[in-house]
Parts: C-alpha cells; structure tokens; sequence
C-alpha cells in the first residue's frame, strides 16, 4: 500500500518523511537517483516498522535550490515564501541577499527579509544602510531580535510554507527555536537515530507551525550560485529591471557598454541601483562562465 507523505529532513541517501497519518518514518529512495528535497510531497511504501522507500515524486508548485557548474544543490521544495535572515552581526552581504531574492523571484515566491539581533545598536545603522535599496523596490524587511519578542515574525508566517535563508550566524536556528520551542527536541532525537550530529546542520528541516503552516530552516550558507538562470531568467529576477526591458537601443543589448542601453540609462538617473546593476552583470557572466564550464569549453 502506498501512503501520501511529506519529506521533512534528509541525511545523505535517508530521508524522514511525515504521512498524512502523522507517523514518521525513515526512507530511502528507489534505485540511485537521489532527486528529493525538503518539502517534497511523495507516496512511501511501508518495508518495517518505521522504516519506508520512496515511490514517486509528486508535482511540485516550486524548487529553490543553487547551482555552480559542476552540480547542483537542492533546498526546498513547495515553498510558498522565502524569508532572508540578516543580522546586525556579524555583518551580511547585500550580494548574497540579492542572489537569493533571484532565486525566489524567478520561482514568483513571495518574499520577507528578517533584520534579526536589531537590538544591538552598534551595527543597526550599517545595516539599514544595506537594506534600503531593496526596502525601495517594496521588498518588506522586519526587525527583531530572536532572543526576544518574535510575534510579528509569527504572524507573517501562518499559513505559509516558509524557507528561512542567510549567510552562517545570522541566527537562523535561534529564530527556529523561538517560534518552535521543541524544534531541538527534534534535533537532538535524529541525531541519536543516526549516532552523529554533523547531518542535523547540512540539511534542511521542515517544521510545522501550531497557527498552521511551516517553516523550512536550512542550513547556513556562504555562496548561492545561480549558473541555473540563463540571462533572460536572471534579467526578469530583478524587479526593478521590468518598465525598461525592451526599450534598449539593440535587442541584443547585455546591458555592459552598449550606446542606447535602457539600464544603463536609468542607472545613470539614479532611477535604478547602479549597484544592483553591477550585480546583475557579474552574476549573468558567472552563468554564462559556469556554462562553458559545464560543457567543456
């Protein structure tokens, strides 16, 4: 019999999935291929007491996952918001912030930036500093502090399945634990299971809210590759770009040094970043450097 599940962890080639029923078991995949990510929705056969192998993969609403040229690296499946974490301290990229907020608008996932430790004085103004740009473009940004009152987070997350992203001590798993207390309980369980703790902070984990809803807390990272964008895809990423494309002088335009060059134009007026410009630019020739890559050029 095959029984509707939600993949809620993964460890390497085993995956815990919650059924329908609520029973929790660990399961591996059918043949090689491990394609799954946290929040997937498959059907599990039962092989022993709370034990199971994946059947089928059922269709997913969206994928957020990064990619260099040499592999990619899956992070959540069937998220509805991705909620960027930052921090006061130690101090977060505006780079990174803006790869990840590519990779949720090419999914059209809607979007919350947490200023987390806002309570430390000494790094709020910089922090700021880095955040109006993308509070400009109507990218919603909370301040708070994890260790304090987190009821406004709360509030924007019920109903949701959210995707908790940032750089490595910007106090994503303090935030998890703050809105679900027994979030290390559960850590601290699969951990005994597998007899080692190294697999309960290289995954992502899925947990559910009491006022309905998940949250997805991944682990920490440093870099967040896009070489899965073509330039198209990455162009239409960033909001801002939108009223201007197609009014370039050549249709082939790259938006570098052309004469005639929309962006570059608003750019120039102060009508976009000229910052998130140079973003955009560097990150086109990483895919199209990745690409190469890929295929051996």
């Amino acid at each position: 019999m095959k029984l509707d599940g939600t993949l809620i962890a993964a460890f390497g080639r085993q995956y815990e999935v919650r059924t329908a029923a609520g029973e929790i078991l660990l399961c591996v995949p059918r043949g090689k291929k491990s394609v799954f990510a946290c929040g997937d929705r498959v059907k599990v056969a039962v092989t022993g007491p709370g034990q199971g192998v994946i059947d089928k993969l059922e269709e997913r609403s969206s994928l957020l996952y990064r990619s260099d040229a040499w592999r990619q690296k899956l992070i959540a499946a069937n998220a509805t918001q991705v909620v960027l974490v930052v921090a006061t301290e130690p101090s977060f990229s505006d780079e990174f912030l803006s790869r990840c907020l590519c990779a949720a608008e090419s999914q059209h996932l809607k979007t919350l930036i947490v200023l987390n430790k806002a309570d430390i004085e000494a790094g709020l103004a910089t922090s700021r500093a880095l955040l109006a740009p993308f509070a400009a473009l109507g990218y919603p940004i909370l301040e708070l502090s994890a260790l304090g009152d987190v009821d406004a987070l709360r509030e924007r997350l019920v109903g949701e399945t959210s995707l908790l992203v940032g750089q490595s001590g910007m106090g994503k798993s303090t935030l998890t634990n703050a809105l679900i207390p027994e979030a290390r309980a559960q850590t601290r369980e699969i951990s005994e299971v597998l007899d080692t703790g190294k697999h309960t902070t290289t995954f992502a984990r899925l947990y559910p809210l009491p006022e309905g809803g998940g949250i997805i807390d991944s682990p920490g990272m440093q870099t967040f590759g896009l070489a899965h964008l073509d330039a198209e895809a990455l162009e239409a990423s960033f909001r801002e770009f939108r009223p201007y494309v197609g009014q370039c002088r050549f249709r082939d335009c790259r938006h570098d040094a052309e004469p005639g060059c929309a962006l570059q134009a608003a750019a120039e007026s102060g009508a976009i970043d000229p910052r998130r410009l140079r973003q955009f630019l560097m990150f086109r020739n990483e895919c199209e450097q990745a690409r190469r890559q890929a295929q051996g050029w």
